[in-house]
């Protein structure tokens, strides 16, 4: 017996368009990206290129900012507190 999935997520992998879409880039800048550092290389699956979603969401979050890595301000003002 077969249920429906009813759960709606995000795909794990995503192709290169998709992924510079992901990150709010175009492709050509994300391409950049991944060559100096800043973006994970992708994996291969079988003949297909794809980037690990959990990944790029590190990847982004260590990118700076105009203010300082907001995670880090975040995580900071809460150690301040306790």
């Amino acid at each position: 017996m077969s249920r429906a999935d009813n759960i709606a997520y995000a795909p794990r992998g995503l192709c290169r368009e998709e992924t510079a879409r992901y990150v709010g880039v175009g492709s050509t800048k994300f391409d950049e990206m991944v060559k100096d550092g800043r973006m994970p290389k992708p994996k291969r699956v079988n003949g297909r290129t794809v980037w690990d979603r959990i990944a790029l969401d590190a990847a982004f979050t260590d990118l700076p900012d105009d203010g300082g890595n907001v995670l880090d301000r975040l995580l900071s003002r809460r150690n301040r507190a306790a």
